[in-house]
Formats: C-alpha cells, sequence, structure tokens
C-alpha cells in the first residue's frame, strides 16, 4: 500500500477515488510512566516513554487506516495526515487519515 502526504503520487495515475478512511486508537498513560514523566519535567529534556508510546499508536493508527483502505480494494492513500487530541485526563487519540485511491495497472 503506498502511503502519501500529497493528493497525488508521482508517476502514478488515479483512476478512482474510493473514499475517505482512517484509522484512530486512543493510548493511555501508566502510572510508571507518569511517575518518571514528573521527575523528568523536574530537570528537562525529552520524556522518552511518551514519545514512545506516540510512536507505537500512531502504527497502530497507520496500519487501522491501511486496512480500511484495503477493505475498499484501495491500491494507495493520498494525503495522509495524523492528529492527536487528549480525550480524558491520562488518555490521548491518534488519529490517521487520507483518501483510498484505486491507481491506474502498470502495462
Amino acid at each position: 500500500m503506498k502511503l502519501v502526504n500529497i493528493n497525488y503520487i508521482p508517476g502514478e495515475e488515479i483512476v478512482e477515488t474510493l473514499g475517505i478512511v482512517k484509522g484512530q486508537i486512543v493510548q493511555s498513560k501508566n502510572l510508571g510512566r507518569d511517575f518518571m514523566a514528573g521527575m523528568k519535567t523536574i530537570v528537562g529534556g525529552e520524556i522518552k516513554g511518551y514519545t514512545e508510546m506516540i510512536a507505537q499508536a500512531r502504527q497502530m493508527a497507520t496500519k487501522r487506516m491501511v486496512d480500511d483502505a484495503e477493505s475498499l480494494g484501495a491500491d494507495a492513500i493520498v494525503g495522509v495526515s495524523y492528529g492527536s487530541s487528549t480525550v480524558m485526563q491520562g488518555a490521548a487519540e491518534i488519529i490517521a487519515y487520507g483518501t483510498a485511491v484505486k491507481l491506474k495497472p502498470k502495462k
């Protein structure tokens, strides 16, 4: 599955737009990460536990978006974007979305 954040794929012809596809996950923090993050805010620097947690959540949201596109018979997803929001204290939503398309077959 080709994924691009632009609205076309260089060297390919889009022959059909199948619709918007998305994948989302709500990820919660754990107590150990919260404690270590609290300590890190005192001294400053990257909170690696949260960075890893968000990266994993983004991967899962991307996989779910791809699964959605595959269920429509898509060859690619154009206009891929990501968003995040806090849905409640201690939990964040990550969403991946784009437009599923069919590409002209190569000769």
